[in-house]
């Protein structure tokens, strides 16, 4: 059975608070030290990415009012497939700055869209 927009706007949230949880009480610092975090944060950003990937192929007029969703998708891509040349500090900043702002959308946008909105 496909997915609608309401179950990957779900799995967005539910990765944006395991970002948070992840991250809770690290600074940069302990966040580029700490190897298993980096790898959880970078594992729920790859998560977001393709769900908001989803998000464009079936809904997207949904897809277009997710703030830099476009850049998202590039994000997961550059994580999955430049891994060698991912910078901590520019995860972080995403972190500290986007993560707060791509879970509140998603959670407005969760209650606006019906559940079997699978068109956009």
């Amino acid at each position: 059975m496909p997915r609608d927009a309401r179950a990957y706007l779900a799995d967005i949230i539910e990765s944006c608070d395991a970002i948070t949880v992840a991250v809770r009480g690290l600074d940069l610092s302990g966040y580029e030290d700490t190897r298993l975090v980096r790898s959880s944060v970078e594992r729920e950003f790859i998560i977001i990415g393709e769900a908001v990937a989803a998000l464009a192929r079936i809904a997207p007029k949904t897809f277009d009012v997710i703030t830099r969703a476009r850049r998202i998708v590039d994000f997961r891509n550059h994580l999955t497939h430049e891994y060698p040349t991912v910078d901590n500090a520019l995860v972080w900043a995403i972190v500290e700055h986007d993560v707060p702002v791509l879970r509140r959308e998603c959670a407005v946008l969760i209650q606006r869209v019906a559940p079997e909105d699978k068109l956009g």
